[in-house]
């Protein structure tokens, strides 16, 4: 963990997967700030080997369980990038509806700084005809292609 960029949701609890074995989590954690879609990290106290927890639905029901004991509202989760999956960590990708939550822990959400330049309300047209995206992300795309 980097304690300088991070954000700790939960300390340490205990899950069990769905063959019926308890692992330990240390933490779950996020970044103090990024563009929209939040990867979960989620740090185990032992090596999980070549388990495909990320894929373990009883497993991340229960994590899912303890986001939503300390106040997550929202759907479930799916796993984060395979090449994000680590020996003692599991990343799980947050839908949308996180990110309010994620905002009452301290998460910073950087593509806001661009909201007024791309209204989100207002769809716009190109040239080609084509509506303009109106997501924050797509908009930040947007304003550095220009």
């Amino acid at each position: 963990m980097n304690n300088d960029t991070d954000i700790q949701l939960s300390g340490p609890f205990r899950v069990t997967d769905a063959t019926g074995r308890n692992h330990d989590i240390k933490a779950i954690r996020i970044f103090d700030e990024g563009y929209g879609i939040i990867d979960v990290y989620v740090d185990f106290s032992a090596a999980i080997g070549k388990d495909r927890l990320y894929a373990d639905k009883v497993l991340i029901g229960h994590i899912l369980a303890r986001l939503r004991q300390i106040g997550y509202v929202g759907p479930d989760f799916g796993h984060g990038d395979l090449g994000l999956q680590d020996d003692k960590l599991v990343v799980l990708e947050a839908p949308e509806e996180f990110n309010a939550f994620a905002a009452s822990k301290g998460w910073k959400n950087l593509a806001d700084e661009f909201a007024d330049e791309f209204p989100e309300d207002s769809a716009v047209n190109d040239d080609a005809g084509t509506a303009v995206s109106s997501s924050k992300l797509d908009a930040l795309k947007n304003k550095f292609k220009a």
